[in-house]
């Protein structure tokens, strides 16, 4: 992580801090902050500075590609999307539901994905912070460093990553950007062979899963005043729930809790959450900003992911998993649990769960066996939602008689945790940062709390409507000469004194 002082990009009398680029977190972000003469905090802006577009790469494509080309969007989470787009499909196709043979494939699939997604982002990218300490030395806090002091824990970490890596392979064909879901289904059966390399290592990795849960609640009790503050701040939780309220990480309903915990959306469809939520552009960002329209952008920003989905069930249907999280609730004495860091905690709950379910799902004999395809009558229109490891996900698609995609709209966890991220780095900034020196350490606790969500940041790099565009010429001296801005609206305005880089 670098930082730099750049006095010319801030209003008179403040100076602006860039945190550029984030680090330990997949894509690229950035964190700008204006600081009066007294060092105190003024404004903390989280900037996504990257742009991709992948919902107009989608247009004009025939409908069974977009299962395996919306995988390109991340190298980390690339069965979540496949996932969603085949739902997404079964709708279009009306191939719903899926036969219980492809359900089940689809799920152990999932479940792969969010163990060995959760074990690469706590053990891999968050434990050297956790581990070590915030302000411990830049070059013992990495992975080299937690496996020379730490490398029992760090042996778990790899290996609960390996196995969901495997289960993966075997569902989807390959680690990374599989071909295993299709519209209406899946391809292929579990083999024999691959069913029972995966079950003799299964009891060791729930084993081993709950060790990880262990190691995140000893952080919490070992510095509670720590963990229960850091950027805590109160806010909506989001999530789907089975149609019994239960934990479900593959399909469900919509529900959402208020900051207080009480239920004020529940048993929504997922086809029909543009009716729920919808999204705006800000001119500093190209990542959107989603609310609950009931409740106004104010107001009705929530938050997604393991924080969220912990709370907003009422249990978790395995056993080991579910006696996790009453102990976790029991945590909030009555008030949910808000803080940043509990997100670690809470994502382990579901690494145990996840690795409960695949080991359950293992023994189930149709895998092996049992129609894979379902035929139905054509709608042309389809959502598909899924809670992928960062939260929930949203695919939605319009495809024409000609079988081409007219339509792709993506609402991504990050996306979806914007505002609550934006939320955490202020609460952070002004926590830890207002009015002291600068250095690397302090910096380092705003990514500490942009890295608790686990953003995926080129998912979330979509555009609604017009994007905001900065574009600057400069000479080959660096003066400036011409500094365009297009704003949402569209409009253009030219301003030759701004600085380079997006608004602050």
């Amino acid at each position: 992580m670098s930082f730099d002082l750049e006095t010319a990009a801030a209003p008179a009398g403040l100076r602006r801090v860039a945190i550029d680029p984030v680090s330990r977190v997949e894509g690229h972000g950035k964190v700008t902050i204006l600081l009066d003469a007294q060092n105190r905090v003024q404004q903390v802006r989280l900037h996504i500075v990257e742009f991709r577009g992948f919902e107009k790469f989608i247009e004009g494509r025939p409908y069974w590609e977009v299962p395996v080309m919306v995988q390109r969007l991340c190298g980390i989470c690339p069965v979540s999307h496949h996932l969603a787009a085949a739902k997404a499909m079964d709708r279009v196709l009306g191939a719903h539901p899926v036969t219980p043979t492809a359900e089940k494939l689809r799920r152990l699939m999932h479940y792969g994905q969010v163990m060995q997604s959760h074990a690469l982002h706590f053990f891999h990218l968050s434990s050297p912070d956790l581990l070590f300490g915030f302000d411990s030395d830049v070059n013992l806090r990495n992975i080299v460093g937690v496996i020379r002091a730490h490398p029992d824990i760090a042996k778990k970490g790899v290996m609960l990553r390996k196995f969901g890596q495997e289960v993966i392979r075997v569902t989807a064909g390959k680690r990374v950007h599989g071909t295993g879901a299709v519209p209406g289904g899946m391809n292929k059966h579990l083999s024999i062979a691959d069913r029972d390399l995966l079950l003799r290592d299964a009891d060791q990795m729930v084993e081993w899963a709950g060790d990880a849960v262990t190691i995140a609640k000893q952080l919490h009790a070992q510095n509670p005043a720590l963990y229960d503050s850091f950027g805590s701040f109160r806010s909506n939780m989001l999530s789907l729930v089975r149609a019994d309220g239960a934990m479900d990480l593959y399909d469900g309903v919509i529900r959402a809790r208020d900051a207080s915990g009480k239920i004020f959306l529940d048993g929504a469809s997922d086809q029909s959450y543009l009716d729920l939520m919808e999204e705006e552009v800000r001119p500093w960002t190209y990542m959107k900003f989603p609310h609950l329209k009931s409740l106004g952008r104010d107001v009705g920003w929530y938050r997604v992911g393991p924080l969220a989905r912990v709370q907003n069930c009422d249990f978790i249907p395995s056993p080991l998993a579910e006696a996790e999280r009453r102990e976790f609730i029991a945590w909030g004495r009555g008030e949910p649990v808000h803080a940043t860091l509990a997100y670690h905690w809470a994502r382990m709950i579901e690494v145990l769960h996840s690795m409960e379910v695949i080991r359950d799902l293992l023994a189930d004999p149709e895998l092996l066996d049992g129609d894979l395809m379902t035929t139905g009558e054509r709608t042309g229109t389809g959502v598909g939602i899924i809670e992928a490891p960062r939260g929930t996900l949203i695919h939605d698609y319009r495809v024409g008689d000609d079988d081409l995609v007219t339509m792709c709209n993506l609402i991504v966890s990050t996306t979806h945790n914007n505002q609550a991220m934006n939320e955490a780095v202020r609460s952070v900034a002004r926590q830890f940062l207002d009015g002291r020196e600068l250095t690397e350490g302090l910096l380092n606790h705003i990514e500490i709390a942009i890295r608790a969500y686990d953003p995926c940041l080129s998912c979330a790099t979509h555009a609604l409507g017009r994007m905001p565009l900065d574009v600057v010429l400069q000479g080959p001296d660096g003066t400036l000469v011409d500094h365009v801005l297009r704003s949402p609206e569209g409009e253009l305005v030219r301003n030759l004194a701004a600085p380079v880089g997006l608004p602050a």
